[in-house]
């Protein structure tokens, strides 16, 4: 019963860890489907109650702003690495519930 409430607090954790990260510079790996996955350096600007919001460096020295949802970090969809290093900033592994 209680692995049933885990994503959740894996949303808010997320959630939590982007509030507190709010000004840094990140990698956002993000998978748009239909074999497009797309990859920018930007900033985090803004974290919300449900999404995030990342401003991207475009091409000429233009900038962007990207939402993401913290499901899609959570699921992998998006993935978020740190400017500098390089390393996975979140790192979950989906499991499925067990077949009775």
């Amino acid at each position: 019963m209680e692995s049933d409430f885990m994503p959740v607090n894996r949303v808010d954790q997320i959630h939590d860890s982007l509030v507190e990260m709010q000004g840094t510079r990140l990698r956002v790996k993000a998978n748009m489907g239909r074999s497009r996955i797309i990859e920018r350096m930007g900033t985090l600007v803004q974290a919300h109650p449900s999404l995030f919001v990342v401003e991207v460096e475009e091409k000429r020295g233009r900038t962007a702003r990207q939402s993401y949802q913290y499901v899609d970090v959570l699921t992998g969809t998006v993935e978020l690495y740190d400017a500098d290093t390089s390393e996975r900033l979140f790192d979950f592994v989906v499991e499925e519930a067990p077949v009775e």
